[in-house]
């Protein structure tokens, strides 16, 4: 069955570093995806604040974040304002492009994003999102049709901001994977844009810590998908591209001698879509693992 691959790249790190050793071992195994880009500042390091709260806490020690992401990414941006990631790395986010790779907007300052978008008034998170669009858009050469909120903070009022009316579709929400319509505000009254959930779980959310636990990581996920249903799988440039990148390729090594395959999530939008898709609330909910809340995938509205 086929499962549609989403990458995250989140840092200026996981941009560097990530992507390319990432981008070689879809190769090597004749995988394409949709890689959702952070471009502006990278000011992730912010979130050490979040120590504070113990289900983050808890987060980070399970997962070794430090050596799960490298003491750079923890501390990035803390001190002084991160580096923007698409002036200095315009050259390595265009590699999946011209790879045949799809790619999105995920978000100008994604540590602004997930932490802001409570509070912030909708004008600044839509300026944040065009200064993304644009940005991506004049390093690739052509205007990104699709995004995905950082850490699926999102929720039905966003779909209106004008900037986020640009995209084809967009995949901000977790639960069942099967593409729906989100309801739609007044103010994106007539807009059809799908949504793509992703229904597995990451890396950081699920794993423990050790080699058993990598192991055991890969059998849960072949597991998952062992089904036989459509799925979509996130993954990360600074974990995947990263310390877990043989983890990584073995999952992808047993998943395709197994009979899966995987693709851009425009391919498996298409592939998976029927008309007319049904329409669903976006919801705010937990998901185990993850810290705070997120987008959810509600029930049908009619």
């Amino acid at each position: 069955m086929t499962i549609g691959l989403r990458i995250d790249v989140d840092t200026f790190r996981g941009t560097r570093d990530g992507v390319p050793r990432l981008l070689a071992t879809l190769q090597r195994h004749r995988v394409r995806g949709t890689w959702y880009w952070t471009v502006g500042p990278d000011n992730m390091g912010r979130h050490v604040r979040r120590m504070l709260r113990p289900a983050f806490a808890l987060k980070m020690l399970r997962s070794g974040a430090p050596s799960l992401y490298g003491w750079d990414i923890i501390l990035r941006g803390t001190l002084w304002p991160g580096p923007v990631i698409s002036r200095h790395l315009a050259d390595t986010i265009r590699m999946p492009h011209l790879e045949g790779h799809e790619s999105g907007v995920h978000a100008w300052d994604h540590h602004r994003w997930q932490v802001g978008v409570d509070s912030l008034p909708d004008s600044a998170l839509d300026a944040d999102l065009a200064r993304a669009t644009d940005a991506l858009g004049s390093v690739l050469g052509q205007a990104p049709h699709t995004a995905a909120a950082p850490g699926w903070r999102f929720s039905e009022r966003l779909l209106g901001l004008p900037s986020s009316r640009t995209f084809r579709y967009r995949s901000d929400c977790r639960g069942n994977c099967a593409p729906f319509q989100p309801r739609m505000p007044a103010a994106a009254a007539g807009l059809a844009q799908p949504q793509v959930p992703v229904d597995l779980p990451t890396y950081d959310e699920g794993a423990g810590r050790g080699a058993a636990a990598d192991a055991a990581w890969n059998d849960r996920l072949l597991g998952l998908v062992a089904d036989g249903a459509p799925h979509v799988l996130t993954i990360h440039a600074e974990s995947e591209g990263g310390a877990k990148a043989e983890l990584f390729e073995d999952f992808l090594s047993r998943a395709i001698a197994q009979g899966h395959s995987f693709e851009p999530l425009g391919e498996w939008l298409a592939r998976h879509s029927c008309d007319p898709l049904p329409t669903c609330a976006l919801v705010p909910g937990q998901v185990p693992g993850r810290e705070g809340w997120l987008c959810l995938r509600g029930d049908a509205t009619e």
